[in-house]
């Protein structure tokens, strides 16, 4: 009798960070048992259930339940709306789980963050395996939590084994990244770009925040498009960009102004298309960005979360870094320092291919980002 479960659920949200790698897990799930149910507990932040709305597993929509769950604070006031909400999202998770499990052998994935924390406690209650994801260098309060109790962990991001056993934690497994099939590029850069309607034959810059956005990225681009637009339009680059909720009619506006063609919108669904067509891409370095440019062979100038105490972006974007394929340029957050420092990075990029082309076969020496097939081949083993 196979120990493979019928239902696997999927906890965590907040940000697209959380939900992608969730997502890249079910799809591989799915394709190796189209049977398997793989409901998703997020967060109730509008943007969860705007991502998973938009998405399906094998052509079908994915059953999702947000959750009151709130980030743990110290604060008085933040801690009271944090313990209140989690009575709340163990009791809503404990009556998904059982549900599940009248359909057969269950288990619950955690991606980290506020959300997945109730919800372990809750199969820890019903007693159903825990398998942790830990996506970043230095892992957050809720996945050093979450890791006492998982039966396994799978982790995208060098974490140091001797701080692990200092804490009490369980052995770390270490596997390439974790990346969905939307954000895997459907074909060679200009088919990409025909598909997002720019012209195939331009270089082409991607500019992302990751799903929320960086205003201090958009803050950046649109004052170096403006003081060195011909630096673009010489070589005839074009740009995507994603914004998030803020700076998208700016920079529409100032790529307009400077003659660059553009796509320049909130939240790009297309997002492998998106790397698919960039030459190079300046991004954030979230654990899932990482993952996409190393994916899709993207050299990438990283400009990590600049209020991060623990400057944990900077370390998810080290192994790219140390192997040649990426370069970190650090956030100095107001535009002239940025200016200063960020806009020559990116300049000397824009005119110089050979430096391209050798970051990107530098990338392609890291091997598969095939963490997501690892991930899901272990659940169905039992």
């Amino acid at each position: 009798m196979s120990r493979a479960p019928a239902s696997v659920v999927f906890a965590g949200g907040g940000t697209g960070g959380h939900l992608f790698p969730s997502l890249a897990i079910a799809e591989e799930l799915v394709e190796r048992s189209p049977s398997m149910m793989v409901p998703f507990l997020i967060s109730n932040r509008p943007l969860d259930a705007e991502i998973l709305r938009g998405e399906r597993i094998h052509g079908d929509p994915i059953a999702f339940q947000p959750l009151p769950a709130k980030p743990f604070s110290t604060g008085p006031v933040a801690f009271l709306r944090f313990w209140n909400a989690w009575g709340k999202s163990v009791s809503a998770s404990r009556a998904v789980l059982s549900a599940a499990r009248r359909a057969g052998p269950v288990q619950v994935v955690a991606a980290g963050g506020f959300v997945a924390a109730p919800v372990v406690k809750a199969a820890r209650l019903e007693k159903i395996p825990i398998i942790m994801l830990n996506l970043d260098a230095t892992p957050g309060r809720a996945n050093q939590w979450i890791a006492k109790y998982a039966t396994k962990v799978y982790t995208t991001a060098p974490v140091d084994q001797v701080w692990s056993r200092a804490k009490g934690l369980a052995q770390w497994t270490s596997i390439p990244p974790i990346v969905r099939r939307a954000a895997r590029a459907p074909g060679v850069a200009p088919e990409c770009r025909a598909k997002l309607g720019l012209e195939p034959d331009r270089p082409t810059l991607l500019v992302t925040g990751a799903s929320q956005g960086a205003q201090s990225m958009n803050s950046l681009m649109a004052a170096l498009v403006r003081a060195h637009g011909p630096a673009f339009c010489d070589a005839r680059w074009q740009i995507i960009h994603q914004t998030g909720r803020f700076g998208t009619d700016e920079l529409t506006a100032a790529y307009g102004a400077a003659g660059i063609p553009a796509k320049v919108e909130p939240f790009i669904r297309e997002m492998g298309a998106a790397w698919g067509a960039a030459d190079f891409a300046l991004s954030r370095a979230g654990a899932g960005s990482v993952a996409e440019a190393w994916a899709n062979l993207v050299p990438t100038i990283f400009m990590p979360y600049p209020y991060h105490k623990d400057e944990h972006q900077e370390r998810n974007a080290g192994p790219l870094v140390r192997a040649g394929g990426a370069v970190i340029a650090t956030d100095q957050v107001e535009v002239p320092a940025n200016m200063h420092s960020v806009a020559p990075v990116i300049l000397d990029m824009l005119k110089d291919p050979s430096k391209r082309w050798k970051m990107k076969a530098a990338l392609a020496g890291l091997g598969p980002a095939d963490g997501a097939i690892r991930v899901a081949e272990a659940i169905l083993a039992g």
